[in-house]
């Protein structure tokens, strides 16, 4: 009997897999099941940032190890999915093939085409939704677009989503009668050798038994009080499984059925699950709009941006990337972003707010940089967040809203503990000069053993005339 191909992409995770289980079904007729996974260089898609390479390493060889223990192997093949499936499909004289589908810029028509040329083949294909709570194109406004605000996104989409009953991971894999080659993961060199920066990522532990286990941890305890404290970084109220859900490594059904068990088993409020489910709500609502054929990494929501006058300030995109801006909150971001590949998402805002709104650096400069140092980066939500910081995207924040680094800093870390640890050449100073050091007199600096320009930067831009600049860009662009 000739195998079932199974091609695993963001979904690297036996529970809740809906392509695997139809795979299952198909392989119960005596045909063993051939797992593949295709690293995809190609023009079509977006090449991950070095962070998501290096988690997608760890991951597969967790997902190996999975199906290795139920009988089974991963076999990796390298290159451009419409030419490496039919080949395998004609190596192996496999007849089926499941997937499930991916919803970023051209993915969704270049898996049609593939889809297409395989059934011309003879071969039946299978594509499922493992990665969504709906399919992008489920959610609809009244002329059949794409919903441009939230809340009436929301509005529309929460009762459609009707989690299926969660479905295990097999004890036993059914195998083919041969297996065909296999490339390595170390040929692929995704892991950082010269130098290893990932020496701070130690944290993370990718791969579907990570996933699970974190989020047990979440629903059991951050969850309760998640409404409130999800903004402050240097409490434990973030899921932190950002990563786990791009990869696939956990269903967005299982952290939905599992906030709402917490809720019935008296472990969490309402309120919270809420809340958490709406930050669910709000990936689906970027990726309606990025499968509607709206590339976010690349054009503005709002076409009126395309005209915005961006400054070119290489020095200070520099400085903000290093986490050398002078501003306390925004330098620790940015410096947790580059030693652990994440950042807290209060965080993320303050720190896309300065380089677009303080510095008017374009907002794609720091999407691009965000694209290749956080290990949980997604194309719709991450350009989503940062047009939505900029006011150029869907459901933006208002143009005149700019945050000041030093009020937020003493709003959400109020006691200085985030900064004290991300930027500890300022810790030894007060509460009450944290935020904004420049502001302490010598006479606390000399105390604080703190000098400035030469231990810390002072701020690289003055914060009332960014903002009265950025204001004026603003303007400018409405008056066109």
């Amino acid at each position: 009997m000739t195998p079932v191909l199974l091609w695993f992409r963001r979904d690297l995770r036996l529970f809740d897999n809906p392509a695997l289980s139809a795979a299952l079904s198909d392989a119960a007729s005596g045909r063993g099941l051939l797992p593949v996974f295709i690293l995809d260089p190609g023009p079509d898609i977006r090449p991950p940032g070095e962070a998501s390479l290096w988690w997608l390493n760890r991951s597969l060889v967790a997902l190996a190890a999975d199906l290795e223990a139920r009988g089974s192997r991963l076999i990796l093949r390298r290159g451009d999915p419409a030419v490496v499936l039919p080949a395998l499909a004609a190596e192996t004289g496999a007849q089926i093939v499941h997937w499930n589908d991916l919803f970023d810029p051209g993915l969704a028509a270049r898996d049609d085409r593939l889809a297409a040329r395989l059934e011309a083949d003879g071969m039946k294909v299978g594509r499922w939704n493992g990665g969504h709570l709906l399919r992008p194109d489920q959610v609809r406004t009244r002329t059949g677009g794409a919903f441009g605000v939230f809340t009436p996104f929301w509005r529309a989409a929460r009762p459609q989503i009707a989690p299926p009953a969660r479905t295990e991971a097999p004890a036993w894999l059914p195998v083919p009668e041969t297996w065909p080659a296999s490339e390595t993961l170390a040929s692929w060199g995704l892991q950082p050798t010269a130098p290893d920066w990932s020496k701070g990522f130690s944290e993370w532990t990718p791969g579907e038994t990570g996933a699970r286990t974190r989020l047990g941890a979440f629903l059991s305890g951050a969850l309760a009080g998640y409404g409130r404290a999800r903004d402050f970084p240097a409490e434990p109220g973030a899921s932190r499984l950002s990563a786990h859900l791009h990869f696939g490594e956990i269903s967005p059904f299982a952290l939905w059925r599992g906030a709402l068990t917490a809720v019935e088993r008296g472990a969490a409020p309402e309120a919270d699950a809420e809340k958490f489910l709406a930050e669910l709500g709000w990936r689906e609502f970027n990726a309606q709009i990025s499968a509607r054929g709206t590339d976010l990494a690349k054009s503005s929501f709002d076409p009126r941006f395309e005209a915005f006058q961006w400054a070119q300030d290489p020095a200070g995109l520099t400085a903000w990337r290093q986490g050398l801006t002078g501003y306390p909150i925004v330098d620790a971001g940015m410096r947790e972003l580059w030693t652990t590949g994440w950042m807290h998402n209060r965080v993320r805002m303050i720190c896309a707010s300065f380089l677009a709104k303080h510095l008017l650096v374009d907002w794609r400069q720091g999407e691009a940089w965000f694209w290749d140092t956080l290990v949980d980066a997604d194309h719709a939500s991450n350009a989503g967040n940062w047009q939505w910081v900029a006011g150029c995207g869907a459901d933006a924040a208002p143009y005149f809203r700019i945050f000041s680094p030093m009020a937020q800093g003493t709003r959400f870390d109020p006691a200085g503990r985030y900064v004290r640890r991300w930027v500890p050449e300022i810790a030894r100073l007060p509460d009450k000069w944290l935020h904004a050091p420049w502001t302490a007199p010598p006479m606390v600096l000399e105390a604080s053993g703190l000098r400035l320009d030469r231990d810390y930067p002072a701020p690289i831009v003055d914060h009332e005339f960014a903002r009265a600049r950025a204001l004026e860009a603003y303007a400018r662009l409405r008056g066109r």
